[in-house]
Parts: structure tokens; sequence; C-alpha cells
């Protein structure tokens, strides 16, 4: 059991100094594998190595078409022409919550959450200007937008933290609808109140907009951007794809892809780039979540890992409450959504699809809550906020304590009330 402490701690104390977990997750399994009487070398060349591997072979076209759509939106301005759409139709004085809106439905749309940020930046930045507030708000209003509710919550959203449980209970990125639906109201409504509150307090203290060194020009602010309504079709293109016609994701994702290279043909000379550009991605990002996965696959070999799962099991006689508990547990640890859900599902996936089967609670359930567990889960050495803050030129001081809020207090306890209505059997 030390062992498996031990290694959690080093884990998240170097992914929260900025370390990489893709050399981290390794060392720390050795580390774990040493202390446990493990041949270290087999348990990296076997445990390890196949923990990671089977996590590649099962997401990698997944990963991949998301970020070349992404990239794709990025490139040819499509995701921009949205975000710009969406705060003039909002109005500038509300900055907060045209930028909260415009995350959110590129985020629903397929857009990767780094791809959202970056595309919506600029506009974000000259709002919260003009608008005079604070930019210490940009970080837990982009993580509200686009980390939590449409990342986990929203029925037929095709991130992938929404298709991962669909292997383990044999459900659709619907499933768990009602819940889902209530969920996403409580991280999105709350979330706003209180960065409205916080956005009135900070500016009775006198505290505005500042200009930083990153600040964007004007002739970026500027620059062409496609129509709005064309932009908006691979978007929906995706959604409708995966939830109406319930294609496969890699299907919906590909025709995705093709939609956004038919509708910007003049803009052709920027596809390979792009393709590239989003093909490097792919590969850091399932290789960040694969090394925390692989890892989690040495602490599931360890003996006293038994003990944790009877604790998690027997915690209550709600299994929901232990499938939470693991996934959320997981995804701070390795400062990854989906990474802790990998982990998760595969050392007790088949254990819960079992009991959803014994205690007649559907599937769908289990499925949602797995989402929202996950990205109820913002911790500072989360993986997705130390982009935002690289990206955005802030610190964990200046923002954490709002991210902290609206991305693990209020998703924790739309947790609660989706376990709560699912064990009423509310789906």
């Amino acid at each position: 059991m030390l062992s498996i402490i031990v290694g959690l701690v080093l884990l998240m104390a170097l992914a929260y100094l900025g370390w990489s977990i893709i050399w981290v997750a390794p060392l720390v399994a050795g580390v774990v594998a040493l202390m446990s009487g493990l041949d270290v070398f087999d348990t990296y060349t076997g445990t390890y190595m196949t923990g990671l591997v089977g996590f590649v072979q099962k997401w990698f076209p997944i990963f991949l078409l998301g970020a070349i759509f992404g990239k794709l939106m990025e490139e040819t301005g499509a995701a921009k022409s949205v975000a710009k759409k969406v705060t003039q139709i909002i109005g500038k004085k509300r900055a907060i919550l045209g930028v909260l809106i415009a995350s959110a439905l590129l985020t629903y749309g397929g857009v990767s959450l780094f791809v959202v940020v970056f595309a919506v930046y600029p506009i974000a930045l000259a709002l919260f200007k003009e608008a005079n507030v604070t930019r210490r708000l940009l970080v837990p209003t982009f993580a509200l937008g686009a980390f939590t509710f449409t990342m986990t919550a929203i029925p037929g959203t095709p991130q992938i933290q929404n298709l991962i449980p669909m292997e383990y209970f044999h459900t659709t990125p619907t499933s768990g609808m009602i819940i889902g639906i209530v969920t996403s109201l409580i991280m999105a409504v709350g979330g706003y109140f209180w960065l409205s509150y916080r956005e009135r307090s900070l500016s009775a203290k006198g505290e505005g907009f500042i200009e930083s060194d990153e600040s964007v020009t004007g002739s970026e602010q500027d620059e062409k951007v496609p129509n709005w309504l064309l932009s908006l079709v691979p978007l929906l293109i995706v959604v409708l794809l995966l939830n109406v016609v319930k294609l496969e994701p890699i299907y919906a994702l590909l025709l995705g892809v093709l939609s956004i290279m038919v509708i910007n043909i003049k803009d052709n000379k920027k596809f390979i780039f792009s393709v590239n550009e989003g093909a490097k991605g792919s590969v850091m990002a399932i290789l960040n979540t694969s090394a925390a996965v692989g890892f989690g696959a040495v602490i599931a070999v360890i003996p006293a890992f038994d003990n944790i799962t009877s604790w998690l099991l027997n915690i209550s006689s709600n299994p929901l409450v232990a499938e939470s508990l693991a996934v959320q547990i997981m995804a701070i640890i390795t400062g990854s959504a989906s990474g802790g859900m990998g982990i998760a599902l595969n050392a007790l996936g088949d254990t819960f699809y079992s009991l959803s089967q014994s205690t007649g609670i559907s599937p769908d359930v289990f499925h949602r809550m797995a989402a929202v567990a996950s990205g109820a889960s913002i911790f500072p050495n989360n993986g997705a906020l130390l982009t935002l803050l690289a990206v955005t030129g802030l610190t964990h001081k200046e923002t954490y304590k709002d991210v902290f809020v609206v991305a693990f207090i209020i998703p924790t306890i739309a947790m609660i009330v989706g376990i709560i209505m699912g064990a009423i059997g509310i789906v």
C-alpha cells in the first residue's frame, strides 16, 4: 500500500512541477514496482507497456481525427468565425458569457479543448478589454466552457471523455440523457453565476483589465474569417452523424474533416500543414493519456490494489458512488480526465458493468457518471489547465481559486446530484 501511495504522490507532484507525464509515468511506475518487490524491467516492458499500447490501439484513430478536425477548424478560420459570431450576438459587454458560449459550442462540435483555447483566446482578450473585465477570469471562463459540461455531461458530445465509457458499458454517446442535461445545467449555470459574482466583486475593488505582453494586436483582431454559417456546418455534421445517424465516432469525425475541406476548398494550401500539425498533436495527446493509463496498469497488479478496489466497492451500497470516486480520484492524480477514466475503467469497468446487470441500475447511468466524474478533477497538476495558463500568460496564484470553484467544486456537486438521480432510477 505504501508503494501505491508514494507512487501516486510522486506522480502528482512531478506533474504539478511541470514535468512531462510521458517520462514521469514510467519512472514512477518503476519506483512502485521496486517498492512492491516486482522486477522493474519486466514490469516496464510487460505490464506498463501493455497498458500503454492497449489504450493507443483502442483510441488512436479518435485522437488522430479529432486533432486534425480541430486543427483544420483553427487554420481555416472556421473556429474563430463561429466564436466571433457568438460574441457579437451576446454583446461585447457580456464578455464572460460570450466566451463561455463560444468555447462550449466549439467543444460540443468536436473541436479539441486545446484548439478551442487557441482559437477563442484573441477574441476573448479583446472582449475582456472592452468590457474592462480582469484578465484573471479568462482562465476559469475557458475552463468552464471547454473543460467541464461540454466535455463530459451534455449527451452526444464527441469528446473522448464521452466516448471511452461506450466500450465498457455497451452504450451510446447520448446515454444517461436526463442526468446529462441536469448535470450540465448545474455546471453551466452555477459556474456562470460564480464568474458573474466574481466579476462584480473584483470590479468593485477597482480591479479591471490590464494589458499584458501577450496582448493581441488590432490586425489580428481584424483578420478576415469565413462565413460563420458555413463554419458551423462541420460542427453540426459531426454531432448529427454521431447522435442521429448513429455512425461510429471514427466515421463521424472523418466526414467532419472532409466537410471542412470541401467548404474551405479555396484554402486548400493550408490543408497539408493543418493535417500534418493535427496528426503531430494527436500523437502527443494520446501519449500523455496512455502514459498515465500504463501507470495505472502497474498500480492495478500490485496486490494492495485489491484492498483499494474492495474499499471503493464497499464504500456505499450504491455502486455509482464507487465508480464516480474511482474515476474522479484517478483523474485528479494523473491530471487527465481521459487518463484517469482509462485507469479506473480498465481496472473496474467489467465489475461495474456486472453490477449494472445485478442491481438494475442502467448501464447508461454508469456511462454518464463515469464521464461526469472524470471532469470533476481539475487540480493544479491538470494538463489542460497547465496549457491554458501557458497560453494566457497567467498563473495558478492569479486564477486557481476561481478554477477550483467552476471546474471542481460545482462539477462535484453535479456528480453527487447525478448519483442521486441514478440511484432513484432517473436515466
